[in-house]
This record gives structure tokens, sequence and C-alpha cells, in this order.
């Protein structure tokens, strides 16, 4: 890769964390976007045991391009960068400004839905009915009641592999689903606090989980490529509760108690929806002139 390209697929991959550290929205729905999901899929699910033959009997090159492993680095890099440095903000402004921020991220989904479903093809009764389908799954997620904060290393290890399944699949939020799972705020706390410990049993939880679940992903986008498409469409339309700006509380309770728009912030936060969905239009328009990573 040039270093553009490098910096392009960096970037993208702070997004990526970006949009996995808030509750609602998914990583996965940007990778989509932005051009470079089946890739992400072929790597991840190409990183089997099988791959230590392959290594003694065809060598390190022929490794490294079946797992496409600079473009893993590149990315997991960006990802990891991203939460990181921006966990702690983001939360801040979801406390100080959480009409404002949310109004931004529903503006994401809103362009993710838009730009994911001008992409699928098929017969239009079943597409609906299965992107119907999609939504509805979503929505009964997101009116699970969360659980009490969990705090044990066994349970975190779980947590984060069903976690990461989420992350990797366009419209479920791992972070929304690590609040279901009361495991939300203690891996944010020890991400804070820069708790090795805990850090890393999430991180061998979420490496199992995505090495698993990449494979089912990949089989389904090669046999249904547009039912997977309109499945993970209505994902994201039914994730539209969770991102929703006037809803009570955004850590515990991801319901949505009213549909009042009275609010002094209210043209603000439009013009932020309109902000977010106006990012989500540039990056598909970055991904179409960019020559394939």
């Amino acid at each position: 890769m040039t270093l553009k390209k490098t910096l392009t697929l960096f970037l993208k991959g702070m997004a990526m964390g970006a949009a996995d550290v808030v509750p609602g929205v998914s990583g996965g729905t940007i990778a989509l976007i932005t051009g470079i999901y089946p890739k992400l899929l072929d790597a991840i699910s190409n990183l089997k045991p099988s791959l230590i033959q392959d290594l003694s009997k065809k060598g390190v090159t022929h490794v490294t391009k079946k797992i496409h492993l600079r473009f893993l680095i590149t990315l997991f890099a960006g990802i990891f960068a991203s939460v990181l440095t921006l966990a702690k903000g983001i939360t801040y402004l979801l406390d100080s400004h959480p009409i404002l921020i949310w109004s931004f991220f529903l503006g994401l989904i809103l362009g993710s839905v838009l730009l994911i479903a001008r992409q699928i093809e098929g017969k239009r009764s079943i597409i609906l009915t299965v992107g119907f389908v999609g939504m509805c799954l979503a929505i009964i997620i997101g009116f699970l009641p969360a659980k009490e904060d969990s705090y044990t290393l066994t349970y975190l290890f779980f947590s984060g592999a069903l976690a990461v399944c989420a992350m990797i699949l366009p419209g479920i939020s791992g972070s929304f689903i690590l609040v279901i799972l009361g495991s939300y705020q203690p891996i944010l706390q020890a991400v804070h606090e820069r708790d090795l410990k805990t850090i890393v049993v999430v991180g061998i939880g979420a490496v199992v989980g995505l090495l698993s679940f990449a494979r089912i992903l990949k089989w389904f986008f090669r046999r249904y490529p547009n039912l997977t498409l309109a499945l993970m469409t209505g994902f994201i339309a039914g994730s539209i509760p969770a991102v929703w700006p006037w809803k009570e509380d955004v850590s515990h309770r991801l319901y949505l108690p009213s549909i009042s728009l009275d609010s002094d912030q209210l043209l603000v936060a439009v013009l932020m929806m309109v902000l977010g969905l106006g990012f989500i239009l540039g990056l598909e328009k970055i991904a179409k002139l960019e020559d394939v990573i």
C-alpha cells in the first residue's frame, strides 16, 4: 500500500473505533460504507490453524498476502488508537451534550441505511421482508433491559467475544451489547485506567469471537449477498431507537420514552443530524474515488 492508502485506511480504522465506543453505533457499518468490509471479512476468516502449515510449505509472503496482514495491522491500529484516545472524549460529550451528539449519530445511521439500501438487488417483496425482520430483531435487542455491571474476568471474556461479533455486524452495536450484558462501564473504566489485565482478557475474548463469527458472515455474503445486505440494512434501521436524541438515559435504559421535540436545541440538533448524514455521504464519495486497497 502507498502512504496515502495506509493513512486513509488508518483513518477508517479510527472511524470504526470511534463508532464502536458508542452504544447504538456499529463499527461494522463504517466498514461497510467505506468499502473495506468484504476485505475485512476475508482477512479475518483466513486466520486459522492451517496457516501454520501454509507457512512451512509456502512461506511468509504467501501467508501475509492471504490474511492481508498489512491491511489488518493498519486498520486495527486505527481502531485501537481511536478507542484509547477518543473513549474518554466521547463519554464526556455524551454526558455534557447528549442531544447534539446523539443527533449526529442519528444522521450517521440514516445515511448508512440510505447508502446500503441502494446496493441491494433482488425481488422487492423478499428484500423488504428480510429487512423488516432485521429491523425487528435490532429493536428487540435495543429494548432488552441492561444488567448491573459485571466485573468477573470470565464474564468480561465472554462479553468481549459477543460484543466483537456485533461490532463487525453492521447495525448491531458492540458497545450496546456490552451495556445489555452489564460490562460496558467496567470495560470503559479499564480503558481509561489502563488496566492491562482486564484489557487483555477482553481482547482475547474479542479475538476468539472475531475469528469464529467472521467465517459465518463470509459464508452468508458469498451465498446470499443481497439478502445479507437487506438483513444488515434492517439491523441498522432498527438501531434508530437506541440513538434517538430525546431519550431519558443513554447509559442504562436505552429506550424511547417519548417523541417530543420540544427543545431549545432542536435547530442545532437537526444541523448535527445533517452533518452526520453528510459525513456518511462524504465517506462514500471518498471510497468511490479510491482504488481498491
